[in-house]
Parts: structure tokens; sequence; C-alpha cells
């Protein structure tokens, strides 16, 4: 092993502590346009496919999430434009990657588009635990996080 290579530690519990606070939040802003969505189209039975439906999904929990994510950092002192920043750069991948998850599950699950009581469940721990890694890794490779 060479003096430049790095090796990284995946057993820090505190990373991990802080790291799924934030995973938590980002799932929190992702399943409120996310689900907000699906289930309008559920109660109003607005014919509309069902892929244009989750890409709406998709496309609302990604947007709440920014605003979340945008608001917690301006309660922490950020400026405005720092802290749209902050939500779009780093937990941007977070987010695509949860929504792709949780959106794909509830497809392979129920056929798409439908939440039930059983798979909002399984849509928010998929969702959670697919970006939990990713988000460890930055918080410890850069020591930053969102929140």
């Amino acid at each position: 092993m060479s003096s430049e290579t790095i090796k990284f530690n995946w057993s820090c519990k505190n990373t991990w502590r802080i790291s799924a606070k934030n995973t938590a939040w980002c799932l929190l802003g992702c399943a409120i346009g996310d689900f907000g969505t699906i289930l309008f189209f559920q109660i109003t039975k607005i014919p509309f496919p069902v892929l244009g439906i989750m890409t709406l999904a998709i496309i609302n929990g990604l947007i709440t999430s920014i605003i979340l994510e945008t608001i917690i950092l301006l309660r922490q002192n950020f400026k405005f434009s720092n802290a749209l920043k902050t939500a779009l750069g780093m937990s941007f991948i977070s987010m695509i990657s949860m929504e792709v998850a949780m959106n794909l599950t509830d497809y392979l699950l129920t056929g798409g588009a439908i939440l039930t009581w059983w798979v909002v469940p399984i849509m928010l721990i998929v969702g959670f635990l697919t970006p939990w890694p990713y988000n460890y890794w930055v918080l410890k490779r850069f020591n930053i996080s969102c929140h």
C-alpha cells in the first residue's frame, strides 16, 4: 500500500448517527412531495399514466426535499443562496437515489402509484437505506453535512 492510499473508516458510530439524521431529514422532504403527489392522483382518480404519476412524484419529492433542507439550513444562519446551493449540491445524489428506490419499490410491490397501509413503511425503509451509506461516506470523506 502506498503512502498516498487512505484507508476509509466505515465503523465510526458518530458519523453513522449524524448521517442517519441527515438521511431522515432528506427522507421527510422527499416523502412529502412524493406521497402527496401519489395520494392526489389516488384520491382524485384523474386518469394519468402510472409512469407519469411516478415521474411527477419523483420531481415533487425532489422539490419538497430541497425546500425543507434549505429551510433547515436557513435556521442554522446560512444565507439563502448558500443554503440553497448546499441543499442542491450535497443532497441531490441522495435525493435522487432515495426517490428512485422508493418509487421502484412501489412499482414492484403494487404496480406503481398506489399508497397502501403496508407499502408506505416499506417504501420509507428502502428510501432511507439506499442513500444512507453514501451520506456516511460524504460526511466522513469531506467532513461536511447539511444538518
